[in-house]
């Protein structure tokens, strides 16, 4: 073999890349071992543990933060919690944009254009443009965006190309500012390992919150409208004495002998404590200054922390801002650690203790961490000036704002460059002019982004904000002051919710199915072609699963259900590489030749039949990645990495073992065969293409009755495709689907359908009820409704709470523009994979007739298996509903049946080289009998494979490993029914032409 070195080195290398990525999830299941074990059942402690770890270097250099960003994670599905994909209203935004111009035909256009994206691929902007010329094809679109605010980017002379490119870079402005605001909600919610990013289509944000037990306050915290606001701040010492006075009554009523009871005796005293407490404070905080401004670890020797904190505690959980024993001047009251913010907010909102602060004071929390490990945090002290509670000025005055670099005594810094309009100008200079030398705070969701000092009065509405910013800092900073203008709202238009115990079940049944699977391939192997073959070719297996959970990890890549799915479905493929080359081997035994010759000639005949296959697999899954969405592309992403490793593991590695063993004369008795399958299909001669009609005429038939049964009964569209919410409910004890139904048909207006899942005492119930309203309410709305209809079910005394964390073990909603672009996206994935495997396939052999024998495959193995999903839907006892996964099993099987085709015509090309004047019908039929045993070996281990799946990986896979399983069979018989006599017939033709063409001269 040539290149043998290289392939060493490689392979050595990429197995010390898999070993270092992989390291890191055996790191972390350490820690979160030693977590659990600390915590006992507590989750606050757990999560604490692991905080109090986060920042410390717990392996090769790497946090253990940084440990669990590079870990493998376990999907939703798998461990549970929630899936938010989170919706921009880009109508809105361009409306701000325009200062909500009234003009008839703009507004028609938005509103068309909002109707055509459900049916479009294009950029929201770009189809608005397209609508507002229909309307008005001299209309100028710079004549409704000229406005004041975008004075300086739109002017009336602005071409439409132009004002195109600054919409979407306000729009773009727009989505980064949500995804900061949200990615900042979700770091104060606590979610250990959230996962936040922007999807392609514009506006939308992926959510991904594990372990989440409180859904309905996850989506108001997600859907909540986020103000920005400017707040005039108080200088520390001017609010000193007040703080000092508070933590003097917090220490008196937490201290009290029995806090809790509300007796007269204890009001008195607190009452008393609240008088004296002001007129102590002066005497006590030059003390406390002293005190907290001695080193700490000696003051903490003197005197325990746990009797200051007994004595001071705000002040032993929240430390002032000071600096040599003296109060700094500013807004920064002083620094928490972020575990103790939670209690401190506690502290702050006591009656107590509000009667003892300013009433115009408001204490807010600084949005970043102030050092690296991301441990602290600023309290600023905001000061209410209008009666009403409302800020200084309102962020909606703001009309640009921009983050640039500009020179400072000779150094460069970042810039962050502010705009307001005329009415905001006015505002800003008073409100610079009476806060000189003081702070200004810059709020956007009850957060401080930045408190800027203010030099001098500010006039004509542009300020520059300067400070040690990052280029990061600076552009995050001006797309909060930009946000002020952007009256648009969020939507969740998806929903996932997943149960831990539904994720541990799947987690169950995946790693079952999965190590069945494996251990009977390996069996079957060795059962079928010898003990050393059969090793081989399990230990490539071994390596393939290795190789691809290392490359997975490199990737930081997320295990899901459909992605185990689609490591179980890779291992049946990658025999496939082993069954060519071992069939090859076994045909070169039996024309003579030395069985180091019969390998060698084996794998270089194979190669070309396998690199096709393979490369026809990865074609669509990069298809299923680039259409898919969530569990979908994690399904692709495994299925194209298990393609990969095991091409290389197969085709390259095994062959070093084979070489290496044949060198040391290990293989004297190796014939790939056993007295099991020595004479099996060994010289079959099955004439195929006499039985070519009736192989048109089966799923032809098939067709048309599928075809009737799609205009009568339909397909069981999922709500993928039509919108709507499901869940999954589990009572405790078996109940009748049709009783359920009845029970909740009352509740949501009819629109209601029940199915078993899984067990008998397991539901799923799927309603569209006002799936097209967006009110944060409704989902706990239609949740009471759920449990009022069945009530009668659940255990007497259940309550709502019981019955959503208890019962409900999932559940999922998908808004109907989602529906659509999800929709839309399947037809149009599969038909592009279709035409990407015949145009792979003439590219590949030269010739139209293996093209069009391909397409046809792929088209009647396709519309076969709609056929059998309309027919069978009402029949079988499982779910068969037409969603993504669906899809994703479609787009598999095209590529899975595209392989077996490509390995019958590599087999008839090869024929035709050798023998060119062989009669093309002999030529056929020896190609189709000569690759039968591969045939069969290949479909047999991938069906049991699937099968595996089938039974034991879970409900919520079942319809989708069944579509497989139709798809092997369907695309086994098309290969041998239908594209390879289509083929033939376009040849048979085209060498009659020829022949014609030859006698006519």
């Amino acid at each position: 073999m040539q290149n043998k070195g290289f392939v060493k080195v490689f392979a050595v290398l990429l197995t010390l890349v898999c070993m270092f990525y992989l390291s890191f999830s055996f790191v972390t299941r350490h820690y979160n071992s030693k977590a659990a074990e600390y915590a006992g059942g507590d989750p606050v402690k757990e999560s604490s543990y692991l905080d109090s770890l986060s920042t410390q270097k717990v392996w090769l250099g790497y946090t253990l933060k940084q440990c669990r960003e590079m870990e493998i994670s376990l999907g939703l599905d798998l461990k549970g919690g929630m899936n938010v994909v989170l919706e921009l209203n880009v109508a809105d935004v361009i409306r701000s944009l325009s200062n909500n111009n009234q003009d008839e035909n703009f507004n028609k256009a938005l509103e068309q254009a909002y109707a055509n994206q459900a049916t479009s691929q294009k950029d929201f902007i770009d189809l608005f443009a397209e609508e507002y010329k229909k309307l008005d094809n001299g209309a100028r679109l710079s004549a409704i965006f000229s406005t004041f605010e975008l004075k300086d980017k739109i002017t009336p002379q602005s071409t439409d190309a132009q004002v195109i490119a600054v919409l979407k870079e306000e729009l773009k402005s727009a989505i980064d500012n949500s995804f900061n605001v949200l990615r900042t909600r979700i770091d104060r919610f606590g979610v250990v390992s959230p996962n936040i990013q922007r999807l392609e289509t514009a506006g939308r944000i992926l959510v991904e919150l594990p372990g989440v037990k409180e859904p309905e306050r996850v989506r108001k915290l997600l859907q909540g409208s986020a103000n920005l606001e400017f707040w005039e701040t108080y200088n520390l010492p001017e609010i000193y004495q007040q703080l000092v006075a508070a933590d003097n009554m917090l220490a008196t009523v937490l201290n009290s002998d029995d806090a809790t009871a509300e007796t007269a005796e204890e009001t008195e005293a607190v009452a008393e404590a609240t008088e004296n407490a002001a007129a102590e404070a002066t005497n006590d905080a030059d003390s406390l200054l002293a005190k907290i401004g001695e080193d700490k670890p000696e003051a903490q020797a003197a005197k325990s922390m746990e009797e200051f904190a007994k004595q001071h505690p705000l002040f032993a959980l929240l430390q002032i801002n000071q600096y040599n024993g003296q109060l700094a001047s500013g807004p920064v009251v002083g620094i928490a650690d972020k575990k103790d913010i939670a209690k401190i907010n506690e502290y702050l909102n006591m009656k107590q203790v509000k009667d003892i602060l300013p009433r115009n004071l408001s204490l807010k929390w600084g949005v970043k961490a102030i050092d690296e490990k991301e441990q602290y945090f600023y309290l600023y002290a905001i000061k209410m000036t209008n009666r009403d509670g409302t800020p200084a000025l309102g962020g909606d005055v703001v009309t640009d704002a921009n983050a640039d670099f500009v020179q400072q005594a000779g150094r460069s810094e970042q810039q962050v460059s502010m705009t307001m309009n005329a009415e905001g100008a006015k505002a800003w200079a008073r409100l610079t002019k009476e806060n000189i030398g003081k702070a200004v705070a810059i709020v956007l969701d009850d957060m401080v982004y930045s408190a800027p000092n203010v030099q001098v009065e500010i006039t004509g509405g542009r300020s520059q904000i300067t400070g040690h910013f990052t280029p990061e800092e600076a552009k995050d900073l001006a797309n909060v002051l930009k946000s002020g203008k952007m009256a648009a709202s969020v939507s969740i238009v998806q929903e996932d919710v997943v149960g831990p115990s539904l994720g541990q079940e799947a987690i169950n049944s995946g790693v079952i199915s999965f190590a069945l699977a494996l251990v009977l391939l390996m069996f079957y192997m060795c059962a079928f072609y010898g003990i050393i073959p059969g090793l081989i070719a399990d230990g490539a297996l071994v390596l393939n699963i290795f190789f691809t959970m290392g490359i997975l990890a490199s990737f930081q890549a997320v295990l899901t259900l459909p992605g185990i799915a689609g490591m179980v479905l890779t291992l049946g493929m990658a025999v496939d590489a082993n069954v060519l080359i071992y069939e090859r081997t076994k045909e070169e035994l039996r024309a003579g030749k030395s069985l180091g010759k019969a390998i060698a000639d084996g794998y270089s005949n194979a190669f070309s039949a396998i690199f096709d296959s393979n490369l026809t697999s990865i074609i669509t899954g990069v298809v299923l990645f680039y259409f898919g969405t969530g569990p979908i592309r994690g399904f692709a992403t495994t299925m194209i990495i298990g393609l990969f490793a095991s091409f290389l593991t197969a085709v390259f590695l095994t062959r070093i073992v084979y070489e290496a063993l044949l060198a040391k004369d290990k293989l004297k008795n190796v014939t790939f065969t056993t007295s099991i399958t020595k004479d099996l299909l060994t010289n079959p001669k099955v004439n195929f293409l006499a039985a070519r009609k009736v192989g048109y005429l089966i799923p032809a038939a098939i067709i048309v009755l599928g075809a009737i049964s799609m205009s009568t009964i339909g397909l069981n569209n999922g709500i993928d495709f039509t919108g709507g919410r499901n869940y999954v409910i589990r009572f405790d004890q078996d109940v009748k689907t049709d009783e359920v139904r009845d029970m909740l048909d009352v509740q949501l207006d009819g629109s209601v359908s029940v199915i078993q899942i899984g067990t008998p005492d397991q539901v799923r119930v799927s309603t569209n009820y006002k799936i097209e309203d967006n009110d944060p309410t409704i989902d706990q709305e239609i949740e009471n409704k759920l449990f009022e209809g069945v009530k009668s079910l659940l255990p007497a005394g259940t309550t709502l709470e019981q019955f959503t964390g208890q019962y409900i073990q999932s559940s999922q909603k998908v808004g109907p523009s989602m529906a659509d672009d999800i929709k839309n996206a399947a037809f149009l994935a599969v038909v592009f994979a279709m035409f990407c495997m015949a145009a792979y396939i003439l590219l590949r052999f030269r010739d139209i007739s293996f093209s069009v024998g391909a397409f046809a495959s792929v088209a009647v193995t396709t519309l076969c298996i709609i056929s059998f999903y309309t027919l069978l839907w009402k029949v079988l006892p499982f779910s068969m509903e037409v969603d993504q996964t669906f899809i994703a099993a479609i787009l598999t099987i095209i590529g899975y049946s595209i392989n077996d085709t490509v390995v019958v015509f590599d087999r008839i090309r090869e024929t035709i080289g050798l023998y060119p004047k062989r009669d093309r019908y002999q030529v056929i039929n020896d190609a189709l009998n000569s690759t039968l045993s591969r045939t069969f070996n290949t479909s047999l281990t991938t069906l049991v494979v699937v099968l595996c799946i089938f039974i034991l990986g879970g409900a919520t896979i079942r319809s989708f490993t069944f579509a497989i399983l139709l798809g092997i069979v369907v695309g086994t018989y098309s290969t041998l029914f239908v594209a390879t006599p289509i083929a033939y017939e376009l040849q048979k033709k085209k060498i009659n032409k020829k022949a014609a063409a030859e006698a006519g001269k």
